[in-house]
């Protein structure tokens, strides 16, 4: 699972953590750290020996056999930082053929709900190769003040909808042949 937000306290991360601490059983729901450390994507920086980031973030993609993320808009697109990492993503190939959804915090006040965002997140997601599991890509509206102190999101019914997107995933990765190594 990877947050698009590197803000303290972002209703997209705590819909991760909410969803990493909720997990049906039979999913291990790991949630990737490491966005602010990524060095700037630079194509002549894209081949061994990476930088230690870029061949963590490689290396936790590999180990995954899906993907969740979560990212707000920000001036109508998608955060520097999260298209940064993406973008570290393009030359790997370690995404290609891989499920992948998106679960959406904008609150019920934002008009597109990230639409811009999503849209720029498929099309990048395109290069990649990964399959889009329409299905579990969901807006679930969280208000800052729905997030605990713990930074999960305590609301039943939402704890419920991050479930069943796990499970829709969990369900595409089994229909899904095993990607070579």
């Amino acid at each position: 699972m990877i947050s698009g937000s590197l803000r303290a306290g972002s209703t997209n991360t705590a819909l991760l953590q909410t969803a990493q601490a909720g997990a049906p059983q039979g999913v291990e729901a790991v949630l990737y750290t490491g966005l602010g450390g990524l060095p700037h994507f630079n194509p002549d920086d894209d081949h061994a020996p990476l930088h230690p980031a870029v061949a963590a973030l490689r290396a936790a993609l590999q180990r995954a056999d899906a993907l969740l993320f979560s990212t707000p808009e920000y001036a109508g697109a998608l955060p520097g930082a999260f298209k940064n990492l993406l973008d570290w993503t393009v030359g790997g190939g370690e995404t290609y053929g891989m499920p992948a959804a998106w679960i959406n915090a904008s609150g019920l006040h934002s008009p597109t709900g990230a639409a811009d965002a999503h849209a720029s997140l498929r099309k990048v997601l395109g290069y990649t190769g990964v399959n889009i599991v329409e299905a579990a890509c969901v807006r679930l509206p969280v208000v800052r003040p729905s997030v605990g102190p713990d930074g999960l999101i305590a609301d039943p019914a939402i704890r419920e909808q991050l479930a069943g997107v796990l499970r829709t995933l969990a369900a595409q990765v089994r229909q899904t042949p095993r990607r070579a190594d």
